[in-house]
């Protein structure tokens, strides 16, 4: 990653992480990362592990709460003023009382839980319990994809984006844009209705790739489909060109013009964003929605495995010793989780975790090579489906039951949510290498849907009040392990 950023960036990193450390001294933190791609589930993430943490949820595998060493977690101001708060009570509100997903990430944003405990020792007993404060900072994996941009010019860029724009799973889908920049000379003197035209036939093709229906991860530049308050500005309206590498384009030409703004876009957008945010965290969970890749087909799995090697070889990983750590953080600890397990019949939940591990496999050996610790988890952190089982022709089917949003179909069968219903899904496949190679046997180009599943998105569960009115904890799916795996060490 020191490829990434020039001395006075690294100086600044160790600036602000002395002054951390110090701080932490009297109030220890630990920042907490969280990201994923589109539609991975972040924000359900944080509000559920909150929401157990606040409520004293049932936690079997997150050992401080099992023991009862935890005696309270409860939210406290977030120390960045200039990030915005996370809005936990908003989201839980939708969760609980309106049954209704929360919005998806769109910035970053912040929050600060502090967990009071006793040592899990008995000498440590003796003593005042401890206290850590977790940051929780929320951020969108397609922010993430940009960090890569650091290390390429723009012609680099270039080359690569038309490169993928050719590949035959999204062939279709550039085709307006490449037909304009193919009409396109770079050494014409620039216009900003050409620029704009060319950034806005770019920006429609990335949207268009990570449809449901093609569901594809690797798509920088990031902000282009989440600008936030840069939507319209010059750092955001340039796209890649077919450059001549033997030519030197002149002063005032459309080329030099879209160089210019990109590298501009790495320097006001990009740069502040991994010098901020990023070099500051201590662990890390990454959530993919692995089925809807695997609905798409091969190619979106593929694509899915190529994004997080990316978004892996990101982080700043691997753990320093006491002097290193002063002027450095480092990320310690790394989960990579497919969420939406409860979508899926517990039986192929294994199978699920086992494709997660084969698509991140060359970006953990790296991990652990810095000495990250690195992990694979299956699991839903709001399980919105309970299981049950049918008859059908003489044969038992695993089912899930829920109740799917409405507008969702299966086999031309839509729902108007608020029946619930029981769906057999499918199963996963025994080997995960079958989810990358399934191709057409005439032609190893044209891709076919891989192992489809009746994937159905279903309203959050409706949950039971105690006798005295109070809301009970909500339901999941391996979120004690995800949390005792990220920050469960911290409180022994």
């Amino acid at each position: 990653m020191a490829s990434l950023t020039t001395i006075a960036d690294e100086a600044q990193i160790a600036l602000d992480t002395i002054g951390s450390r110090f701080a932490g001294l009297a109030d220890p933190t630990l920042r907490l990362g969280v990201t994923g791609l589109s539609r991975a589930g972040k924000t359900v993430f944080i509000s559920a592990l909150v929401h157990n943490l606040v409520n004293g949820g049932r936690l079997p595998l997150f050992e401080p709460q099992r023991s009862g060493r935890i005696t309270q977690a409860y939210l406290r101001p977030q120390p960045d003023d200039a990030v915005p708060r996370f809005q936990y009570e908003d989201h839980v509100a939708a969760l609980v009382d309106e049954r209704i997903w929360p919005e998806s990430t769109r910035a970053i944003s912040q929050l600060r839980l502090t967990m009071e405990y006793q040592s899990a020792s008995g000498w440590g007993r003796l003593f005042p319990g401890g206290r850590l404060s977790l940051d929780i900072v929320d951020y969108p994996g397609e922010w993430l994809l940009d960090l890569p941009l650091l290390g390429k010019d723009f012609a680099t860029f270039s080359a690569e984006a038309l490169e993928m724009a050719g590949a035959p799973v999204r062939a279709d889908l550039s085709g307006e844009w490449l037909k304009m920049t193919e009409a396109t000379d770079p050494a014409l003197e620039a216009e900003e209705t050409h620029a704009r035209d060319l950034a806005s036939a770019f920006t429609a093709y990335l949207k268009a790739c990570r449809a449901d229906e093609r569901a594809l991860s690797t798509l920088p530049p990031g902000r282009f489909l989440m600008p936030g308050d840069l939507e319209g500005s010059p750092a955001l309206t340039f796209a890649p060109l077919r450059l001549d590498a033997s030519c030197s384009y002149p002063k005032g030409s459309l080329a030099r013009m879209m160089e210019r703004r990109y590298e501009a876009y790495k320097t006001h957008v990009v740069k502040p964003f991994f010098r901020e945010h990023i070099a500051r965290l201590d662990r890390q969970i990454v959530l993919i929605d692995a089925m809807q890749a695997m609905n798409a087909g091969a190619a979106a799995v593929q694509d899915l495995e190529r994004a997080l090697s990316e978004i892996l070889g990101c982080f700043r990983q691997g753990s320093g010793n006491i002097l290193t750590s002063l002027v450095s953080r480092r990320i310690g600890r790394i989960l990579v989780a497919a969420t939406k397990a409860d979508q899926i019949h517990h039986e192929s939940h294994d199978r699920l975790q086992a494709i997660v591990r084969r698509l991140v496999d060359r970006a953990v050996e790296r991990a652990r090579y810095f000495g990250a610790e690195v992990e694979v988890a299956a699991m839903a952190a709001i399980r919105a489906t309970r299981e049950g089982s049918v008859k059908q022709d003489g044969e038992t089917l695993p089912v899930i039951i829920g109740t799917p949003l409405a507008g969702e179909t299966i086999n031309g069968t839509g729902f108007d949510g608020e029946t619930e219903t029981a769906i057999f899904p499918g199963d996963l496949p025994d080997n995960p290498d079958s989810v990358f190679k399934h191709v057409d046997s005439e032609s190893e180009e044209k891709v076919l849907p891989g192992f489809p599943i009746r994937f159905v998105r279903f309203r959050p569960p409706r949950l039971d009040r105690t006798a005295e009115g109070v809301t009970l904890s909500l339901p999941h799916i391996r979120l004690d392990r995800a949390m005792q795996f990220l920050f469960g060490d911290r409180l022994a």
